[in-house]
């Protein structure tokens, strides 16, 4: 089973939709027994990083998800959900994230003719052979909206650069934690063939 991490801080109706789409059993949940209890978890998430930091407290999940991601279960961020693995973001100073990798979100540099936040298609730059993209070739457009964008400290764990008025880590993994900072479910065939790819981890 697919547990969806439902904090109120999230498009988890459409995951849930791709996920099932692809014939996975998935469901959407906030319970701590049930998230650490299925074979696979994702955390979505829309919004901003303090308020969505602060969902999670509220429901009592900032430690479950790190037990889950320290589990050995393949653990997927999206979006928001991606920038709630790291440390700490400038849209929300004094906040801390997760932390389960070392690094920060910074918010886009202003740039003549680039509007901000980043809403759109846009193409991605694959390195270091990540897993979610077996199958899928380099400069695959997927679907973005966002203004601040992760900066991971280790960069051996980048698999996609995508470039707007800053160069950002569009998607990570470490052993069983993933995450992408595009909307895998709003990204047509190749965004469903990344989860297809997560499902067979």
């Amino acid at each position: 089973m697919v547990a969806i991490v439902d904090y109120d801080a999230g498009n988890t109706k459409s995951v849930w939709k791709a996920f099932t789409h692809l014939g996975a059993e998935a469901r959407l949940t906030r319970e701590p027994e049930e998230i650490l209890a299925a074979e696979r978890v994702v955390l979505p998430g829309v919004g901003a990083f303090g308020d969505a930091m602060g969902k999670l407290s509220h429901f009592g999940l900032v430690d479950v998800l790190k037990e889950a991601a320290g589990s050995g279960k393949p653990f997927l961020g999206i979006c928001l959900g991606e920038q709630l693995l790291f440390e700490r973001s400038e849209e929300s100073p004094g906040v801390a994230g997760l932390g389960i990798f070392k690094g920060e979100c910074r918010r886009f540099t202003a740039k003549e003719g680039y509007k901000i936040p980043q809403i759109g298609w846009n193409s991605l730059h694959l390195q270091n052979d990540g897993r979610l993209f077996a199958g899928l070739s380099e400069g695959i457009f997927v679907y973005f909206v966002h203004s601040y964008y992760v900066h991971a400290e280790d960069r051996n764990i980048v698999k996609a650069i995508c470039q707007y008025t800053d160069a950002a880590d569009a998607s990570i993994e470490s052993a069983n934690v993933f995450a992408c900072q595009f909307h895998p479910e709003k990204s047509g065939a190749a965004g469903l063939q990344m989860l297809r790819n997560f499902l067979a981890i």
